[in-house]
């Protein structure tokens, strides 16, 4: 049974100082880590503390989003694209647990020195800024500037409402969904499944229901991308049911 984590995230710099901390406290080894179980404690941890406070920082949803879509990835059999962006997320967990090891050195070495600061030295010459600059360089600057401040506001209620509010979307409902529509015959292609206009939490559970039909052979994918059921899977399971 996995042990419930409680913890604030004002207590972490950011979403991978929280995935390091999370591969700490499992003791796994990280050049080796168990990519699914973080994910799976990351996306818990994240979910649970949207629902007890809406100011969750944009930068722990944004990497709980991109976790999973590694996941969706990593169910795919043999996915090169899966493979690299565990490659990619190891290699910056073990590139940000070096500089946290570097700054904690740094930081011991210098709480040991002592530093003298001298008096400010007088302004020689006239205090105007005398050069031109294109106005153009200068408006750029400026909202460059502008930009830098407004990323690190507190995010806003507002800002989150759209994700927090968004209706849950379950596999099992896929998986009904799709098997009604196959027998029905109003399902023939795969690209019938997914839609623009559909949300993403609709679009990621069909397709985790569709790995899902797959995998247990109730339904087959042509080269041409035609669904097709799998009628003997049906035949076999109500003989079952029969006998």
């Amino acid at each position: 049974m996995q042990e419930t984590l409680t913890f604030k995230l004002e207590d972490f710099e950011g979403p991978l100082d929280l995935l390091l901390y999370l591969v700490g406290k499992n003791k796994m080894n990280l050049y080796d880590v168990n990519i699914m179980e973080l994910i799976d404690q990351y996306t818990t941890a994240i979910r649970t503390l949207q629902q007890n406070r809406m100011d969750v920082s944009s930068e722990f949803i944004d990497m709980a989003a991109h976790l999973v879509q590694m996941k969706s990835a990593l169910l795919l059999p043999r996915s090169p694209e899966a493979e690299r962006m565990k490659a990619e997320l190891t290699g910056r967990l073990i590139e940000y647990s070096a500089c946290k090891e570097v700054a904690a050195q740094l930081g011991s070495r210098a709480r040991d020195l002592y530093t003298a600061v001298r008096e400010p030295m007088p302004l020689v010459g006239a205090a105007e800024y005398t050069r031109r600059h294109d106005p153009n360089l200068l408006v750029q600057a400026w909202f460059n500037l502008m930009g830098r401040s407004l990323r690190k506001r507190k995010p806003t209620q507002e800002r989150f409402e759209p994700l927090v509010t968004a209706p849950f979307v379950s596999v099992a409902s896929r998986v009904s969904h799709m098997l009604r529509g196959l027998l029905r015959g109003s399902l023939r292609k795969m690209n019938q499944l997914f839609s623009r206009e559909e949300s993403r939490s609709t679009n990621v559970a069909t397709f985790l229901a569709l790995l899902e039909l797959i995998r247990a052979g109730r339904i087959r994918v042509e080269d041409n991308g035609t669904l097709d059921l799998d009628r003997s899977h049906h035949r076999r399971k109500e003989g079952t049911a029969h006998e």
